[in-house]
């Protein structure tokens, strides 16, 4: 269901992406007079055109008034590239449904790789030591090895609360004694 949500709102993306729209215009924007409120106009017209005579349709001020309506009419012609636009939506749709993708594959597929992987290579060596004369001979390797690690670790762990203790003193040396270390 989410699925074919996303499938038709992307769908209806795409139409509005690559709809034809024109990349010139001319918008007036007149404010109220008399009694007539203020209204923007829209109309694709050459540049020699835009004006409010052109654009105003329908005049909403009767004859006599029109030249002062148009007056405090303000008509702009706009002018744009909707392929560029259209260009820079898609690498920007592109890169996102990109990191999308990496975003599945890191927490649905990598998973499963690894499990994969780490149980493959246990099977390789649990036939390893079956195949083994001595089936003891490799634990004192084994249990050495883990206890290298373990020490590696905790050197490391040592080495981190050392520096942590550093920093605490050089903060109450520096802020509380006001004495800076050389």
């Amino acid at each position: 269901m989410w699925l074919s949500i996303c499938s038709q709102s992307f769908s209806n993306l795409m139409l509005l992406i690559f709809q034809n729209s024109e990349d010139v215009r001319c918008k007036c924007i007149c404010p109220p007079y008399k009694d007539h409120s203020g209204h923007i106009y829209n109309k694709n017209v050459s540049q020699k055109d835009c004006d409010c005579l052109h654009v105003v349709e329908p005049m909403p001020v009767p004859g006599p008034d029109v030249e002062a309506y148009c007056l405090r009419c303000e008509c702009k012609y706009e002018e744009r590239s909707s392929v560029t636009i259209k260009v820079t939506i898609i690498i920007y749709l592109s890169i996102l449904g990109l990191l999308l993708l990496y975003m599945v594959y890191l927490t649905l597929v990598e998973p499963i790789l690894k499990r994969r992987l780490f149980g493959h290579s246990q099977l390789i060596q649990s036939d390893e030591d079956i195949g083994d004369h001595q089936p003891f001979a490799n634990a004192h390797d084994v249990l050495a090895r883990s206890r290298s690690r373990a020490n590696v670790l905790n050197k490391v762990e040592y080495a981190q609360q050392r520096w942590k203790l550093q920093v605490q003193e050089q903060r109450k040396s520096v802020f509380d004694r006001h004495v800076v270390l050389s």
